[in-house]
């Protein structure tokens, strides 16, 4: 086991990190920038180092600057937490190089996986379903009309090092393909620095349900209950849930087998997150791999009842799973609900400024992780998510109510937070019954909803 660790992230997750470290007697190092010198985290850490001014470019993405930073104090790890420098094969390489250990998979899984074009032929490689759509990169817009025209619009194009919702198109038909193809590769490259693009048939109405992931150095490999992260808006996640609520225990079976094949397929290590899309027949079909832990992972271990932090620190100390496939079968139900310092009467603005006063909810069953204490200063700087709240229940409709009931404890005074966007979407009947697609939030919520806000504010 090591003896201390690095975090390189900030808000949250390092907090969560920090806590894990602790109960497995690891000393635990900070980074942070000059906007957060004053942090939760820099504060429980054993010790904390400055790496750059606000911007992520000059602290959370200097990876000579993170990396001297655990040279410096002797650390013999890093934590990448998600976002940031998490998928970065580069900063990943230079970890090695520097003989520190990369909590994560290897460089070379991130870089082939981190391409989603790539990532998609492996997937085929390694007979795991994969959405119809073009083989490799697309050459131009000509190509990827030929490609369209044979799977059928409508399609969705892809940035093949996208995520965050970056370089993606929806393109109804023909008409739509050129202005779409030359916006997506701008916006891909300026994102990226890769224009590349792929192609794929839009799988509707579906589910975005994700699997959990876990392998170890001695071949042991197991997948967790799914996750049913269709709950989105401007597709980003807004509410989690797991189990999926309509899946039968058969699915959960033929999903996870196909997710530890995949998993296999790329000889992978540590934890990762296998996304699919399910149709309406209930088929599978994958999308892409988040070599990461995710911001969701709370849930996944509500219902199964494996610290995954801890579990990532072990494996990449060289020890062996301490569970599994057999001890994953799912124990309730968990819902998480992410709260964003964004204003619902502002179009979700995001929001700067003191946190005056903080009231986190708690009771059986509540789980709180949160970077923020009363006296912070949310920053704008870094990204809007500053508390998520799980709920756990032996049933989904117990986990949502005292989700509902947790929400309305909750207090944020000094700052605009979108509590009541949450609190709305929990009540409605759809995500009740746990059937929402992805398209629900955009198409048939938000319209009702934006209604209530402009009645309200006016």
């Amino acid at each position: 086991m090591f003896s201390k660790v690095l975090i390189a992230n900030r808000g949250e997750i390092a907090v969560r990190i920090i806590r894990a470290l602790r109960e497995l007697n690891v000393q635990s190092v900070a980074v942070y920038s000059t906007a957060d010198a004053d942090a939760q985290y820099v504060k429980l850490a054993d010790e904390a180092v400055c790496v750059g001014g606000p911007q992520p470019a000059d602290s959370y993405l200097n990876m000579q600057n993170i990396v001297s930073a655990a040279v410096l104090t002797g650390a013999e790890a890093i934590h990448p937490g998600y976002g940031f420098l998490s998928e970065n094969e580069e900063f990943a390489e230079l970890c090695e190089t520097c003989q520190i250990t990369f909590i994560g998979p290897k460089p070379e899984t991130i870089s082939l996986m981190g391409n989603k074009a790539n990532a998609r032929s492996q997937m085929q490689v390694g007979n795991v379903p994969v959405i119809p759509g073009s083989t490799g990169f697309l050459k131009d817009e000509v190509d990827a009309v030929k490609v369209a025209d044979e799977v059928g619009y409508p399609v969705m194009l892809k940035a093949a090092s996208g995520g965050g919702g970056k370089g993606i198109r929806r393109v109804q038909n023909e008409g739509e393909m050129r202005t779409a193809y030359q916006s997506a590769t701008k916006e891909a490259q300026l994102s990226f620095g890769d224009q590349r693009m792929y192609l794929e048939k839009i799988v509707a109405p579906a589910k975005h349900i994700e699997v959990q992931v876990f392998a170890d150095q001695f071949g042991h490999v197991a997948a967790f209950p799914e996750r049913d992260c269709s709950l989105q808006r401007r597709q980003q996640k807004v509410l989690e849930l797991s189990p999926c609520p309509v899946m039968t225990g058969q699915e959960r079976h033929d999903l996870q087998t196909i997710a530890i094949r995949a998993t296999k397929t790329i000889k992978y290590l540590n934890t990762g997150t296998i996304e699919f899309l399910m149709d309406s027949e209930h088929h599978f079909y994958f999308m892409e791999m988040n070599t990461r832990i995710q911001v969701e992972h709370p849930i996944t271990e509500a219902v199964s009842g494996i610290d995954l932090v801890k579990e990532q620190v072990r494996v990449a100390s060289g020890e062996a799973l301490s569970f599994k496939q057999s001890d994953l079968t799912p124990k309730g139900f968990a819902v998480e609900a992410r709260v964003n310092a964004e204003d619902p009467a502002l179009n979700f603005m995001p929001q700067a400024g003191v946190v005056k006063q903080l009231k986190l909810p708690g009771g059986p069953g509540i789980r709180v992780d949160s970077g923020i204490q009363a006296g912070d200063m949310i920053s704008p700087f870094y990204d809007s998510m500053i508390v998520k709240i799980i709920a756990h229940a032996n049933t989904y409709p117990e986990a949502l109510k005292k989700l509902i009931e947790a929400l309305d404890e909750f207090e944020l005074d000094g700052i605009a937070a979108n509590q009541s966007f949450l609190a709305a979407l929990l009540a409605d009947p759809v995500v009740q019954q746990g059937t929402a697609t992805t398209d629900y939030v955009t198409k048939k919520f938000m319209p009702i909803f934006t209604k209530q806000v402009v009645r309200e504010v006016s």
